[in-house]
Parts: structure tokens; C-alpha cells; sequence
């Protein structure tokens, strides 16, 4: 008797297939991070990458998630990628969620706030009361106008910093300072770029303490392509810390993130970056405030000199505006 052998499994013939498309999804779950991570360690922040490269904590969560997938799909030359892919991003973002070690300062304690109030529409008698709830010393704010400036003394600002360096002006270009103790050598500065943002300056008296000159820091926003060279020019600009010097502090809406090199080099000139420093760099001070369907990303930002100690960063909430303040408890070093 003759017995035909068996037939073959009927899906012997798709398995390579099946193998293939496995790899393809690898592939195209890796490469994106992969570029990502090349374009972000060469600083290439040109173009429409200016405004992608600041979503890149979100990019370097994915990067795990990728790594991931081809590691559960056992493709190890995409899981070899998506390694050094994660490794890169997640190291370069890691660090912004973890203390750093603090100068031994032993000066006074600054209290600083600041805010963007969005052409002015922010919520005064809030500011004013976030001003006198954590007793701040110094406010910078950003789109500063003259109604937003009324408002804010009727509210008692007056009383609570009665020193200031104003430039309120209808729309967004308007800049201010305001301090508890006084100002001299005041100015405004004035960015070429975008919207022709001000800022405010001046250097504060603080007593048994040296003097620091403080700015309300605004470059241009990349919101457009037009716009990046305003944008970069305008952070370029921004004065650089003068460690063999006085103390500098500039505390505003920098339209940029740590992931954007013109900001990083501008920190290599001698500031911290408060929220950095403290573990907070993670936290969103943009994006989503007033509606828009944006990811929260870090683009306020308060740098400090390296002399001054940060003891604390929290990001407060304004309503009316798609800013969210960011207020600084720092030390000063001694005279």
C-alpha cells in the first residue's frame, strides 16, 4: 500500500513574508528617532527643524518605545540603531529631571517671577497675587501693554514692587521689570527680529547682598521660516554672562528649549539654567494653555550666573495667557 506523503502547512510560504514585514515596521519605527537623535547632537536647528527639535523629550520617550519593538521582534540590527538612538536622546533629555549640585552661596534670597501675558490678556489680580502669595522680589514680564500696566497697579503691584523698568506697549513688544528693591542703570533693549520684542533691564540694589543686573529676556519666536534667522540672530544677541564680572540674570519667554543650540551656547557663556538645575527642566511652560492642541514644551526659562545658588523652581499657572509663569527662589553669593 502506498501512502502519499503529508501536504506542507499551508503557511509555510508566508512566513518570510510575515519576516519581512516585521523588519520594514522596525525600520520605520527606528529611523525616524535615529535622525532625530544625528540632527539633535549636530545642533542642526535650521528651518522647520527649529520648531520640531523643541518636541524632543517627547521624541526620546518614543525612542525607548522603539527600541522596544525591535527587541521584542528580535531584529537586532534595528534593536542596534534604536539603541544608540535611546541612549543618545534619553541622555541628552534624562538629565533635565535630576538635581544638580548648587554653589555654596550664602548671600540673600531673590524671589523672581516671571511671566509672558499674551498681548496683555493674562489675569492681573492673579499676578498680583501670586506676586504677594510667594513674596516675590522681582517680576519680569513679556508682552507687556499699558492696560496690562494699569491693571496691575490697581491691583496693588505699586505697592508690593515699587521699583520698576517699564516699556508697555500695544501688542506684544512691550517689556517690564519690576523689583522690591531699587534699580539703576536702567534700559531697554530692542530685538531686530520678528515682532521687535523689548527688554527691560536694570541692576538691582540688594541689601547685604552684590548688585545683579536683571533682564526680561524676548528673542523672536520661529513661527514661522521667515522667521529663524530673526530668531537666532535675536538669541545670539541676548547678552552672555560675565562670570569674572557682575552678576547677570535674564528671566523670560525664550522661544526656545534646551534642545536648541543658539540657547545652549548662550548658557556656555556662564548661566544655569534654573529649572535645569533643579530637576524641573521637564516641565511645560507653553503649548496647550489657551486651548491649542500642543504638547507642553520648556521655552521660559530663568539663567542665572553660576555663582547664584537655585534652591527651587515652580511653574505656576495664569490664566488667560498660553504662558505658564515660572518663579525662582535663588541665593545670592556674598559681597
Amino acid at each position: 500500500m502506498i501512502v502519499d506523503a503529508p501536504p506542507a502547512p499551508a503557511d509555510t510560504p508566508t512566513r518570510p513574508r510575515w519576516a519581512r514585514i516585521g523588519t520594514a515596521l522596525c525600520w520605520l519605527t527606528v529611523a525616524p528617532t535615529a535622525a532625530w537623535a544625528a540632527v539633535r547632537l549636530a545642533g542642526l536647528d535650521r528651518g522647520p527643524l527649529v520648531q520640531a527639535l523643541a518636541f524632543t523629550p517627547y521624541v526620546a520617550g518614543w525612542s525607548v518605545v522603539a527600541l522596544a519593538l525591535t527587541l521584542a521582534l528580535r531584529r537586532w540590527w534595528p534593536a542596534a540603531v534604536a539603541a544608540l538612538a535611546a541612549v543618545a536622546l534619553v541622555g541628552l533629555v534624562a538629565p533635565r529631571a535630576l538635581a544638580a549640585p548648587q554653589p555654596a552661596a550664602a548671600g540673600p534670597t531673590v524671589r523672581l517671577l516671571t511671566a509672558n501675558l499674551l498681548a496683555g490678556a493674562a489675569d492681573a489680580r492673579t499676578l498680583v497675587e501670586l506676586v504677594r502669595r510667594h513674596r516675590v522680589d522681582v517680576l519680569t514680564v513679556q508682552e507687556f501693554t499699558p492696560d496690562a500696566q494699569a491693571a496691575l497697579d490697581r491691583l496693588g503691584l505699586d505697592r508690593l514692587l515699587p521699583h520698576r523698568q517699564l516699556n508697555a506697549q500695544v501688542g506684544t513688544p512691550g517689556s517690564g521689570l519690576y523689583s522690591r528693591w531699587p534699580i539703576t542703570d536702567a534700559g531697554i533693549r530692542q530685538n531686530r527680529g520678528g515682532w521687535g520684542f523689548s527688554q527691560a533691564y536694570g541692576t538691582l540694589t540688594v541689601p547685604g547682598g552684590p548688585s545683579v543686573r536683571v533682564e526680561s529676556a524676548h528673542p523672536a519666536a520661529p513661527y514661522a521660516l521667515d522667521q529663524v534667522g530673526a530668531w537666532r540672530a535675536d538669541l545670539i544677541a541676548q547678552p552672555p554672562a560675565t562670570p569674572d564680572g557682575g552678576l547677570r540674570i535674564l528671566a523670560g519667554d525664550f522661544n526656545s528649549t534646551l534642545d536648541h543650540s543658539p540657547l545652549r551656547a548662550l548658557l556656555r557663556t556662564g548661566y544655569v539654567d534654573a529649572a535645569d538645575a533643579t530637576g524641573e527642566g521637564l516641565t511645560g511652560t507653553w503649548g496647550p494653555y489657551d486651548g491649542d492642541l500642543i504638547p507642553p514644551v520648556t521655552i521660559d526659562h530663568v539663567l542665572v550666573d553660576h555663582r547664584i545658588a537655585v534652591r527651587t523652581v515652580r511653574v505656576l499657572t495664569l490664566p488667560a495667557t498660553d504662558h505658564r509663569p515660572v518663579l525662582a527662589t535663588l541665593t545670592l553669593p556674598t559681597p
